[in-house]
């Protein structure tokens, strides 16, 4: 028969290491008739004799003994997972996942290094998907989302910045098809534009009601990048996040603009782990 009442055998283990029912029962914290019930019950179920009664208290034979080293190691296994959690509650350590989309990584960054330098014992980690990690099933701890405003019940959102998007070609791109100077210069232009379904960006919206023709598409942020500066087509960046020989041939707008947003669950929102991380994001803002 299974042993599946850890409350008898913690008793048991108590009554072995005490001798008495009513050492184990100050011990427990319980009534002494409860310890001779817990022990009579596990005899009981086991078939097995876990002591000898004598007028001085209980003796463990060979299978009390056995019981009791299981009993002994259990409990310390408990007490040390209950130390676990309690710090995984109290302090700023362990795990802690941050989801973003793949483009937002250079903006992130910088704000993890200084949370590590902070709390060396915390472990970030990174997740760069399309896909929106729910955060109600502990998917994550903290999400940075874009575009409009969250709105899932049970969520903390805090706008974290407003990204200012312009638009960009390479040095050679220029050379090549020369330098648009207004709207109506931009159709005879080419651009690197999204292949993604349904697109959330507002410029990449901007850019599909305008009907410009897109020489390149990629759903991968990285891709339009290396585009773009290979000199292939016109195309949308954050402003301060060109690199190379990139000119920005338009300034950003406002209809270009991309909301950022701080995310978290209510239910640990307030922990510390949770609060430095966003303690580190908010510092580390994009100017």
């Amino acid at each position: 028969m299974a042993i599946d009442t850890w409350d008898e055998i913690r008793t048991a283990w108590h009554v072995a290491r005490v001798g008495t029912v009513s050492g184990a029962a100050e011990a427990l914290g319980v009534h002494h008739a409860t310890v001779i019930r817990h022990v009579d019950a596990l005899e009981g179920r086991l078939g097995v004799k876990l002591f000898q009664r004598h007028p001085k208290g209980y003796t463990p034979t060979e299978a009390g003994q056995a019981l009791a080293q299981v009993g002994r190691s259990t409990e310390d296994q408990f007490a040390q997972l209950e130390a676990r959690l309690s710090g995984l509650g109290r302090g700023i350590s362990g795990e802690l996942v941050i989801t973003a989309l793949p483009e937002l990584c250079e903006m992130i960054l910088p704000a993890l290094v200084t949370l590590v330098a902070r709390h060396p014992d915390l472990r970030p980690r990174l997740r760069t998907e399309r896909r929106v990690l729910r955060l109600e099933y502990g998917e994550a701890h903290v999400a940075v989302r874009a575009g409009a405003q969250p709105s899932e019940p049970d969520n903390v959102v805090q706008l974290w910045h407003r990204c200012r998007v312009g638009l960009y070609a390479s040095a050679g791109y220029l050379e090549r098809h020369g330098t648009p100077r207004d709207d109506a210069d931009l159709e005879h232009h080419v651009f690197v534009g999204d292949d993604t379904e349904d697109t959330r960006a507002p410029f990449f919206r901007w850019l599909a009601k305008r009907g410009f023709p897109q020489i390149f598409r990629s759903n991968e942020p990285a891709a339009q990048r290396v585009a773009i500066e290979a000199g292939l087509g016109l195309g949308f960046l954050f402003e301060g996040y060109a690199r190379g020989d990139l000119v920005q041939v338009m300034a950003p707008r406002p209809d270009w603009d991309v909301p950022l947003w701080l995310v978290t669950h209510v239910d640990l929102h307030r922990t510390p782990k949770v609060q430095a991380a966003l303690d580190a994001l908010k510092a580390g803002a994009p100017e």
